[in-house]
């Protein structure tokens, strides 16, 4: 292995200078790790020093000749039918179990590597993107179709709200039916949904199933279209078989919401953004991105946010090669580009008047939805921001558990498990950020992909720790995860293009091995039956469960929460909590506070088995509430009097006799 000479580098480089700048930010930042312990300060510094070195070791190689290995002929052509075969296997399996079980998770990792590998080390002769991209589609389908075929109810929390303005707005024929909201102005999923179920005639449920459920694993080629704008077709299909194993894009499968739509239409704007940087556009082009962001402000208040973040990191990204602050455009005379920017400011001027109007029209908590959300955030910032000031953004359940408690090794592990894949695919990312500032490669469209991925990193890991969480971080990650996956492919092509070959097979091999059962470990992949059940609530009910609520509803008449007194107020674990309020079975409803190895203090309760065996989420009397497992005696008292149960859920109210 051959490196150039120390005379021969040019250090006033863009991508040589930012990757040694990332390894001086990266030795910056181990120092935090001493004043508090977060799982992403504990990581992100070592992924960052990784990708910069690597980068570092790539771009002074001397020999850029790399002959990357080969499956043979016989290999590629085996590996699709065996992938076929094995996804036949995950449904099989789940028919078989009645749920996705950790063995499911352990063979949809292994199909995923495979996928991966194909993508990776198939001939050029051998690569078909079509076949690859319908096992990466097909796929998708199976990992969350599995997911709600086997679960008797929905998957999530705020499902149940929305289905039930889904159920208002059908029982009404009307948008009046859920005017008090504030998705009376973002309408758009609701409306989908009730369309679907009158169109094709089946309940609401299937309805959602079949409109949101499948559009959801399809969206995942809009990654692969505005990926293969940019680079070849293997580095397209790569990007998007990165971005449907994620484990939030998964989520957002399962937990079919608002959210899961506004993904689908946020894919769409990206994909018309970066084409209309890319090719001579035509106003079709420039109309499908007008209509595509249209689309995101009638459908999702957190997603039109986040388009609107997109939208300005391609605007600042015009500035940058209009005015050329950087030089970007002035340094080299023989690259630069025969395409000018894209001029965005009409735009970006409209969609941000359009969302400031729609947002002032937005009913929320007796104000409009652009004033609540305004004070809520000055409200953050004069109380609770502050550098550091992790908790109080409330520490996980899990985190807080672990405080009362000796952390057993597993619970040490769990966090960590949880964000391996993520920081795999932020390594690569890295890598192919370095990549696209080089001024020989940087435009308008990699660089509104890079600007809007730091933006937005800034967002769900940045801000947190400054104790400002009203931007709902984990609602981002989906969205974060297109423009990574697209800047990861070629952060990976980056190395087999450059690296030398053993250091090439060596980290694809690890990153094909590691990235989708990472992803698949991860909690937002599992939430309807957790692989580390100990650690993480289930969000999702047996039949018995839902059963329950219905019951208890009719017990209680479904009471007014206006007319239910502080003491009559139903208090059990979190989430099963929420599905009480949110279906209106007892309205008003809120999480047990379970004192550390005492016992509840409430006259009105719900226990249920889960919480005796698995994660369930309790209030404590001071501080945060943490996920433990209590025994039914520790929250239904001996003196008080069952009233309903049924094998698994028992309600107990006060003893008459008392």
């Amino acid at each position: 292995m051959g490196y150039s000479s120390l005379s021969e580098l040019r250090p006033l480089r863009l991508d040589s200078v930012a990757a040694i700048g990332g390894l001086l930010l990266a030795l910056a930042m181990l120092p935090l790790q001493l004043f508090v312990s977060q799982v992403y300060l504990d990581t992100v510094p070592f992924v960052l020093a990784i990708a910069c070195g690597l980068y570092l070791v790539a771009l002074y190689q001397q020999d850029r000749e790399t002959t990357m290995p080969r499956l043979p002929t016989s290999v590629s052509m085996a590996l699709p039918s065996v992938v076929l075969v094995g996804l036949g296997g995950l449904i099989v399996l789940t028919s078989l179990q009645g749920e996705r079980t950790p063995v499911f998770f352990g063979l949809a990792g292994v199909l995923a590597t495979l996928i991966l590998v194909q993508i990776l080390f198939t001939s050029s002769r051998d690569f078909n993107q079509r076949l690859l991209l319908a096992q990466i589609v097909l796929f998708a389908l199976v990992f969350r179709f599995t997911a709600l075929y086997a679960t008797p109810g929905y998957i999530g929390i705020d499902i149940w709200t929305h289905m039930g303005f889904v159920d208002s707005i059908h029982a009404q024929e009307s948008l009046s039916a859920i005017s008090h909201d504030k998705h009376y102005a973002s309408p758009f999923y609701h409306l989908l949904v009730v369309a679907s179920s009158l169109l094709l005639d089946v309940p609401l449920r299937l309805a959602l199933y079949l409109s949101v459920g499948i559009v959801m694993p399809l969206s995942v080629l809009l990654v692969y279209a505005t990926t293969n704008l940019l680079v070849s077709a293997r580095w397209a299909v790569l990007a998007t078989a990165l971005f449907a194993f994620a484990g939030h894009v998964a989520n957002w499968g399962m937990h079919l919401i608002p959210t899961s739509l506004g993904l689908v239409f946020f894919l769409g704007v990206l994909y018309a953004l970066i084409r209309v940087m890319r090719i001579e556009y035509t106003i079709r082009d420039f109309s499908l991105l007008l209509l595509s962001s249209i689309a995101v402000i009638l459908t999702h208040q957190v997603s039109t946010f986040i388009m609107l973040v997109l939208l300005l990191a391609a605007f600042v990204a015009q500035v940058v090669f209009v005015v050329g602050p950087f030089g970007l455009t002035r340094l080299d005379t023989s690259v630069f580009r025969a395409k000018k920017p894209v001029n965005l400011i009409g735009l970006v001027v409209f969609n941000f008047g359009m969302t400031i109007f729609v947002w002032s029209l937005t009913p929320y908590r007796e104000q409009s939805f652009l004033a609540t959300v305004l004070s809520y955030f000055t409200q953050t910032l004069e109380e609770s921001a502050g550098f550091l000031n992790i908790a109080s953004g409330g520490s996980s359940g899990a985190e807080a558990g672990a405080e009362a408690a000796a952390p057993t090794l597993l619970e040490q592990l769990v966090p960590y498990i949880d964000v391996l894949g993520f920081l795999f695919l932020l390594g690569a990312t890295f890598v192919g950020c370095l990549y696209v500032v080089h001024r020989r490669r940087a435009e308008q469209s990699v660089f509104t992909l890079l600007l809007a991925a730091a933006i937005m990193l800034v967002f769900v890991l940045v801000l947190p720790m400054f104790g400002i969480r009203n931007f709902i971080p984990t609602r981002w990650f989906a969205f974060l995860y297109a423009p990574m996956a697209i800047l990861g492919a070629i952060g990976l092509r980056t190395f087999a293009r450059n690296l030398s070959p053993g250091i090439v097979v060596t980290c694809l091999v690890l990153f094909a091995l590691i990235y989708p059962g990472a992803m698949f470990l991860a909690a937002e992949s599992n939430t309807e039956n957790p692989v580390f059940s100990e650690q993480h609530e289930q969000l999702a009910y047996s039949e018995a469960e839902l059963a329950a609520v219905d019951s208890i509803g009719e017990l209680t008449g479904s009471p007014d929460g206006d007319n239910i007194r502080p003491d009559q107020q139903l208090h059990t674990d979190h989430p099963y909590q929420t599905v009480f309020s949110r279906t209106g079975a007892y309205p008003s409803t809120t999480t047990a506070t379970v004192p550390d190895g005492g016992s509840a203090d409430h006259d009105y309760v719900v226990y249920r088995t889960e919480q005796s065996t698995d994660a369930t989420y309790f209030g404590t009397a001071d501080g945060p509430g943490r996920i433990e497992q209590v025994s039914q005696d520790r929250l239904c008292s001996p003196d008080q009097a069952t009233v309903y149960t049924n094998g698994e859920v028992t309600m107990c109210t006060p003893s008459p006799a008392s």
